[in-house]
């Protein structure tokens, strides 16, 4: 190339200072000194290659010709072309013909756009702040032969010149990223906080009303029961048919009893499993409507909901107990189905009805929609509920992402 005089380059480099200014982004500051650059170094496609943080991956910003290599987010290290220059193996890269070049063309080296292109003639520079490298400037011809010694020195130049103003937009990218990820992790944390805060609620509501129901209903009960026995032992009026109507009563209580702890704890699901609590559960609900509703339950997880966590089980348990009594209760269906399923995305337990839908205002969507999504978020499962099979009734799904170890349990299975 024509040797510039020593003004001309320095309006240049002046020329590539002011361009740099107010560029926000890596994209637009290369573009904008693309033509300053050319003047110095003539090119058909140059780049500017940014390490990432970690130093594992890059990416890279070009001008002139569109290649593979500006279409990728991010890339290894290990895959580029100028690995060498970005692992500080080498101080530059200089070629008449890269094409032909064995130093681009290694095992796995992503040389796709050398060749496509024909970009033969190229130099590379490594683009360094206090000390770092923090990536390499590359600019390429088409024309074989066209950079020479001298021409690494210009490239050094213009390197220092973008280096400071890239490192900083690098540092301002990553500090976005970091606060939207912080943003983020704090609007989960806040959404499981204040989830958490409505399942408490919920939890204390049920104590609430366990209370009342002990006190109303049992203590009540054994207070009248209690009273009359201490009447018969004052009368001495103890016999088999004064003591009947007293063991009716108690009876009765124990039933109302049992009744009270099993709707506070799902012993079904301990003894058998989940399938088998909820089919109970399925089956109770409907026979207690007095009403005839057709229900199913199919169980195609072949065992996978047995090896849980009780936590879990205990959360899925309760979400397809909410969805059952809505159905049973507001929905008016002719038929409930219950299907639990496992497959790549997880364990999936569906609720389906062909009632009059959750569009209708009869107070199911609630807070026993609110209690089955915390459930759900508290074990980090998803939660969906809308319409039925063509438009018909209520559909609820809740889906779990099978724990690593439960899901290597069910591919051996399979």
């Amino acid at each position: 190339m024509l040797q510039m005089a020593p003004a001309a380059l320095v309006d240049h480099y002046l020329g590539i200072s002011r361009l740099l200014a107010g560029q926000l982004d890596f994209r637009s500051a290369i573009r904008a000194v693309a033509a300053e650059v050319g003047h110095i170094l003539p090119h058909d496609h140059m780049d500017v290659c940014i390490l990432m943080v970690d130093g594992k991956y890059h990416t890279a910003y070009e001008t002139g010709m569109s290649t593979a290599w500006g279409e990728l987010k991010s890339a290894p290290v290990a895959n580029s072309p100028i690995r060498s220059l970005l692992w500080g193996e080498v101080d530059h890269l200089l070629t008449d013909d890269a094409c032909a070049d064995p130093r681009f063309h290694f095992e796995g080296a992503f040389k796709a756009p050398i060749v496509e292109q024909s970009l033969r003639s190229r130099v590379h520079v490594p683009m360094k702040v206090q000390g770092e490298i923090i990536g390499a400037l590359s600019c390429s011809s088409q024309t074989a032969g066209l950079y020479t010694i001298e021409d690494i020195g210009h490239a050094r130049a213009i390197a220092d010149l973008l280096s400071p103003y890239f490192f900083a937009l690098r540092a301002a990218e990553q500090a976005q990223r970091s606060a939207i990820v912080e943003a983020e992790a704090r609007a989960r944390e806040e959404g499981l906080r204040q989830g958490a805060l409505k399942l408490t609620e919920a939890l204390e509501q049920e104590r609430q009303r366990i209370g009342m129901d002990l006190h109303d209903q049992t203590l009540a009960d054994l207070t009248r029961l209690a009273r009359r026995i201490e009447h018969l032992s004052r009368t001495g009026d103890i016999t088999p048919e004064a003591l009947e109507p007293l063991s009716r009563s108690l009876q009765h209580c124990m039933q109302d009893l049992r009744h009270i702890i099993e709707q506070a704890k799902p012993s079904v699901l301990q003894l058998f499993g989940l399938a088998q609590a909820v089919e109970n559960h399925l089956e109770r609900s409907v026979r207690d409507s007095g009403t005839a509703i057709e229900w199913e339950l199919a169980d195609e997880t072949d065992g996978v909901c047995d090896r849980l966590e009780p936590t879990v089980s205990v959360a899925l348990f309760r979400i397809a107990q909410e969805a059952i009594n809505n159905a049973v209760r507001h929905a008016r269906p002719s038929a409930i189905r219950v299907r639990l399923s496992c497959h790549e995305a997880g364990i999936a337990i569906d609720i389906s009805d062909d009632g009059e839908g959750i569009s209708r205002p009869c107070g199911r969507i609630g807070g026993g929609l609110d209690n089955m999504k915390t459930r759900a978020r508290l074990i980090s499962a998803k939660f969906s509920i809308g319409a039925g099979r063509a438009g018909k009734g209520t559909a609820v799904r809740v889906l779990l992402p099978l724990p690593t170890e439960i899901a290597g349990m069910h591919e051996e299975l399979r």
